[in-house]
């Protein structure tokens, strides 16, 4: 077989944050990387060396014949958390996801050499609201909108280990970016010399380096041994209100000045779930597996970062 289809890796949500940093960096180390995108001509921001198939994020059609002996699918696709959530977004963002799913699990049926492994995303958010509890990934799903989406999510791809092909559930902490996502937004409050924590502040808040996060996925697919889920959060996390003084910190302003949980509650509605509520998730089975984290301390991330 070709070399370059055996070093192929094919990434849906490719054109998001994390997977615009995992596919550039993977196409620069090598990799053949080919991002799945529903509009190839619009797509955007495609880093360097990175292809662009269209897909209709349904099926397989139009992209079997890049599956057919792939290195490996990294399955990220699907609708934004960060939308008001009523009933419609709910269905929106719960569907999005399965059918990415079973497009995965498609491509997997009908390639005649299979993908070696399929690496499928899923968050912290899992694991619903636990209090000081330390969570592995032996945990539980939570019972509310997130657990039960994530709990899905995860069980659309469940069916290529049928097929003989590895698979690795990443579940995402909060990523900390410059170029997008949470970051920015929780950045944002300091920089106008109002941040502080947002409700009670002791809910816990897993974090991770993007280059943690990419170096970990990358990680998950090269070595052979990495199965069932994964942590992927910085093994120090640390509170809401710890966050905000570090980030206060680092950024030289003020962090004292709480936002009310009912407000919070008030402007974002179900969704304040996401930062009123937070999980002490450590990533126990990625160290177990021999992985070293550049950033396991907060305050030389956010040194990092900023």
């Amino acid at each position: 077989m070709d070399a370059n289809v055996q070093r192929r890796i094919i990434i849906t949500g490719g054109t998001g944050l994390i997977g615009q940093a995992l596919s550039g960096r993977l196409a620069a180390s090598g990799y053949d990387v080919v991002v799945l995108s529903r509009d190839p001509a619009s797509a955007s921001d495609i880093p360097p060396g990175v292809r662009v198939a269209g897909w209709d994020a349904r099926t397989s059609q139009g992209w079997i014949g890049l599956a057919n002996g792939a290195l490996a699918i990294v399955n990220l696709a699907g609708a934004s958390l960060r939308r008001w959530w009523t009933a419609g977004n709910k269905r929106l963002i719960r569907e999005s996801r399965l059918r990415v799913g079973r497009a995965v699990v498609d491509a997997v049926e009908r390639a005649s050499t299979k993908p070696q492994v399929v690496i499928q995303a899923s968050g912290t958010g899992a694991y619903g609201p636990r209090g000081d509890e330390i969570i592995t990934e032996e945990a539980d799903f939570g019972d509310g909108f997130l657990g039960r989406t994530a709990k899905a999510w995860e069980a659309s791809t469940a069916a290529v280990e049928e097929h003989g092909v590895r698979r690795a559930v990443i579940r995402s902490g909060v990523v900390l970016s410059t170029e997008g996502g949470a970051f920015p937004l929780l950045a944002l409050p300091h920089r106008l010399f109002v941040g502080g924590p947002l409700g009670s502040g002791d809910q816990w808040l897993p974090w991770i380096h993007m280059e943690d996060e990419v170096r970990a996925i990358r990680f998950l697919i090269e070595n052979e041994d990495a199965q069932g889920p994964f942590n992927l959060s910085a093994p120090n996390p640390v509170t809401n209100a710890r966050f905000s003084r570090a980030l206060g910190r680092v950024m030289g302003r003020p962090s004292y000045l709480r936002v009310p949980g009912f407000l919070v509650r008030l402007v974002l509605g179900e969704m304040s779930t996401v930062v009123l509520d937070g999980q002490c998730a450590v990533p126990q089975r990625l160290l177990d597996q021999g992985f070293t984290f550049r950033f396991s301390e907060l305050k030389p991330a956010l040194q990092d970062l900023l």
